[in-house]
């Protein structure tokens, strides 16, 4: 059984609304010192197998496909 974790967060440039409003909640919760947020998604995933260097080209395969909007996201996946 290989694990994975993939995160998929915003692009540099690509505005982030949902960020932006986490950001002022932040605030007027008395929160200081917080400069920007960015928000982002998490996947923990496990695979059946031992391959691992199939696991993380099935994962890639994965993010291009389904998890992640290339266009304007970009993703990491760690394999444990």
């Amino acid at each position: 059984m290989i694990k994975a974790r993939v995160t998929v967060t915003l692009k540099n440039g690509v505005l982030d609304p949902q960020g932006k409003a986490i950001e002022h909640a932040i605030a007027a919760l008395g929160f200081e010192g917080v400069g920007q947020v960015r928000q982002g998604k998490v996947f923990d995933i496990e695979i059946d197998g031992a391959d691992r260097a199939k696991a993380a080209a099935d994962l890639s395969a994965m993010c291009d496909k389904l998890l992640a909007n290339t266009v304007i996201e970009n993703y990491a996946v760690e394999i444990a």
